[in-house]
């Protein structure tokens, strides 16, 4: 669903999937081949919301903001499942692992990785390339190339999601038995074990 607010209608890229069951409401601006997942609140009513081209935000996640703050998510940025952004700005490749929360004037540095279940304070200032974890969130090591790679094969696989979610999602009955001739889902995508091996 798409909501206008106090005027503000929201612009979103063509080449875009925001699903049917997330809400985008008021400023927000969606760039090239964001995906967008179900469940997702991305409410720019009392500030900006900018997701740059590549992103993803993943199922249920939520993107808000105190009056008068902008959020910005820079290109490629990967927000994994049920993470909340408050006010934060996240950098270029970033990832923000699931039911992370990043709160209020947070910055996180280019090429990021931030563990599942973090939580990383307002204010904070995070140097790129760090992999953050725990509560409160602390930098423990520097991203090697090794895990950016790995990182930005997982966005490439989102970044081709809003492609496919245009040409094939649709809502349909659910049949009743298995067919016979029932595709194989490996043949359409490498496994995630693959992928690590051709690092």
């Amino acid at each position: 669903m798409i909501y206008a607010f106090k005027g503000f209608i929201p612009v979103v890229h063509e080449s875009a999937f925001v699903h049917p069951q997330a809400a985008v409401t008021g400023n927000v601006i969606i760039g090239r081949d964001v995906y967008i997942g179900p469940g997702a609140a991305i409410r720019g009513d009392w500030g900006g919301i900018v997701i740059e081209d590549g992103c993803n935000v993943q199922e249920n996640c939520t993107i808000h903001m105190f009056p008068g703050v902008t959020v910005r998510l820079e290109a490629s940025a990967h927000i994994g499942h049920g993470a909340i952004i408050h006010g934060a700005h996240i950098g270029r490749n970033c990832m923000v692992g699931m039911n992370s929360v990043i709160m209020d004037n947070a910055v996180i540095g280019a090429e990021s990785i931030i563990g599942a279940l973090t939580f990383v304070k307002a204010k904070a200032a995070i140097p790129p390339r760090s992999l953050v974890v725990g509560n409160p969130g602390k930098v423990i090591k520097t991203v090697s190339d090794e895990m950016i790679a790995w990182k930005t094969k997982g966005t490439q696989l989102y970044q081709t999601l809003p492609g496919d979610c245009h040409a094939t999602l649709k809502p349909v009955e659910p049949l009743r038995e298995i067919p016979a001739d029932r595709p194989r889902q490996e043949a359409l995508y490498a496994t995630w074990e693959a992928i690590k091996r051709e690092e």
